[in-house]
């Protein structure tokens, strides 16, 4: 097989791998977006453990499922403290038994960081997304960026807020792909 060959297997390896992951992880939890109020003291305590994490910002995204005493951490952040932390905090949380930490730790990069920034300035700076959400100690948009590619994570309160959000995102200089995977609150 030709590199040219190997360097195509090779992609729609990471890509059905990538797409494996994703739909694994479709039913996690995420620790910023409140549960209902009868929901198992168990999910209640690690939700809150994560949300309290000192280094979790709005560039990473955590989540969790629960099965039985067992918890499985999903997600990507930018620091590797802050995965050894989610993995330790939800040990140390009553009735858990066993912790598998399947976070991913995102590369470091100079122009990955400045993509960040200049995302979250175009989430952020617009008036209508940052009264909503940006004023939080937590804000529920959070922007994930490996290698030059955008995901756009988290709960808004409506579809014209996600598509505003994704239509910030998509118009900033720099980035090869924007994928909008911003959920909409469910109505009550």
């Amino acid at each position: 097989m030709n590199r040219i060959g190997f360097a195509m297997l090779a992609g729609a390896l990471l890509v059905a791998s990538g797409q494996a992951a994703k739909d694994n992880d479709e039913q996690h939890l995420d620790p910023y977006v409140n549960g209902p109020p009868d929901e198992a003291r168990l999910i209640q305590e690690v939700r809150h453990k994560l949300v309290m994490l000192p280094y979790y910002s709005v560039f990473d995204d955590l989540g969790f499922t629960v099965n039985g005493t067992t918890v499985t951490l999903v997600g990507a952040v930018t620091r590797p403290v802050l995965k050894d932390d989610a993995g330790t905090t939800v040990k140390s949380v009553e009735g858990v038994t066993n912790v598998v930490n399947h976070i991913e730790v995102l590369p470091l990069s100079q122009i990955d960081e400045q993509l960040r920034r200049r995302v979250y300035q175009a989430i952020y700076g617009d008036p209508a997304l940052s009264i909503r959400y940006g004023y939080r100690t937590l804000p529920s948009i959070h922007i994930i960026v490996k290698n030059g590619n955008v995901r756009l994570e988290g709960v808004v309160a409506n579809e014209m807020d996600r598509s505003l959000a994704f239509l910030r995102a998509n118009g900033v200089p720099g980035a090869f792909h924007v994928d909008n995977d911003l959920k909409v609150e469910a109505k009550k």
